[in-house]
C-alpha cells in the first residue's frame, strides 16, 4: 500500500498578485480623483479577495471532489 498526497490544481487566477494601491500624484487631489482613486483600490481589492476565496476553495477540495 502506498499513500501519496494529491495537490489540488488552484486555478491560474488566484496565484494573479493583488494589484497595488494606486498611486496619487505628488499633489493635492481634487474631490473627483480622491473618489476615483479610492473607487480603483475598491474594486481592486474585491477582485483579489475573490481570487483568494477561490484558490483556498480549490486547496479545500479533496480528490473525492467533496469540500472538507
Amino acid at each position: 500500500m502506498r499513500t501519496e498526497l494529491a495537490r489540488p490544481a488552484l486555478p491560474a487566477e488566484a496565484r494573479r498578485r493583488c494589484d497595488d494601491p494606486v498611486t496619487p500624484p505628488g499633489r493635492d487631489l481634487t474631490q473627483e480623483e480622491t473618489a476615483r482613486f479610492w473607487d480603483q483600490d475598491r474594486r481592486a481589492l474585491r477582485t483579489c479577495e475573490r481570487r483568494r476565496a477561490t484558490a483556498v476553495t480549490a486547496a479545500e477540495f479533496t480528490t473525492e471532489g467533496e469540500i472538507r
